[in-house]
């Protein structure tokens, strides 16, 4: 087991593992303590049946349901939880979610007051082009913030949007958000505490119909367009060019990812499985 560091200030390649098997209680508590450390692991050259990708995540925790807007989509797993992210349609019908659309810098499921704490995405199929993942470290980000900036959010709870997907989609059964004070969705500290190592993250989950409590919405869209200026700022990103075969395993509560578009014509298929997690604090 080697492990490669990815980029300066979070991510690391792990060689050597095949996790088709199961790994021994050392190399998983090496496994587990590196991706608390670094953030975001990659293991490359994974050959995986959905039922292995489920027991390995499940190491790491017990694993959370597919979110209701992704039911119908996975009857050849037999209800295991784990679901495909992918454009491919079979019989005129999607597969997976999310298409080829680029999928805009988000949280995983942070509109739930317990939040997942790790994603763990399989690459079975992937186009020649895009589709790549980007990560953002969100405890450098509130690191770099501006003192009087980090002042104004210390103490602060922001609204999460439960309606939308990260590709701009509104959810199966959910109702258009009107006025962003409404929004459907968990409230969470602007400011969390991994609970595993101690360190302090900005924890926004998405732009769209996030609502900072307590302000004017005019006030709270202009703080968070500040705040979301130091997001996109490529200092604090690591992108990931997938090959098929390559499993991603990252830290939902000090992390935020997004994805590029893709030639709708190309096959992506993905399979992803989410450890649950306790709400911020």
């Amino acid at each position: 087991m080697d492990v490669i560091p990815l980029n300066a200030g979070f991510g690391a390649e792990i060689a050597g593992l095949d996790l088709s098997s199961p790994l021994d209680a050392t190399t998983m508590e090496t496994l587990h303590a590196v991706w608390i450390a670094r953030g975001v692991i990659l293991l490359r050259g994974q050959a995986l049946e959905p039922a292995d990708q489920v027991a390995f995540s499940r190491r790491l925790g017990e694993l959370e349901p597919p979110p209701a807007s992704e039911a119908g989509t996975r009857e050849e797993l037999g209800g295991q939880p784990i679901w495909y992210i992918s454009n491919v349609m079979e019989d005129g019908r999607a597969i997976g979610s999310l298409g080829n659309a680029e999928a805009e810098w988000h949280t995983d499921m942070s509109y739930l007051a317990e939040p997942p704490s790790a994603s763990v995405l399989y690459a079975r199929e992937v186009p020649a082009s895009g589709g790549n993942t980007s990560f953002c470290d969100m405890a450098g980000v509130l690191e770099a913030l501006p003192g009087d900036l980090r002042g104004t959010i210390e103490g602060r709870m922001l609204r999460h949007d439960a309606s939308m997907t990260s590709a701009g989609e509104l959810r199966r059964g959910a109702q258009a958000v009107s006025d962003v004070r409404a929004t459907q969705g968990a409230v969470h500290p602007m400011v969390r505490t991994h609970p595993e190592n101690g360190r302090q993250s900005l924890y926004l989950g998405r732009r769209t119909n996030a609502y900072i409590e307590g302000l004017d919405v005019s006030d709270s869209e202009a703080l968070l367009d500040a705040l979301w200026a130091f997001v996109r700022d490529p200092r604090f990103a690591w992108e990931h060019v997938w090959r098929a075969g390559d499993l991603l395993v990252w830290d939902n509560r000090c992390l935020m990812h997004r994805r590029d578009s893709f030639d709708a014509g190309a096959r992506r298929i993905m399979l992803r499985t989410q450890v649950k997690g306790d709400r911020p604090r």
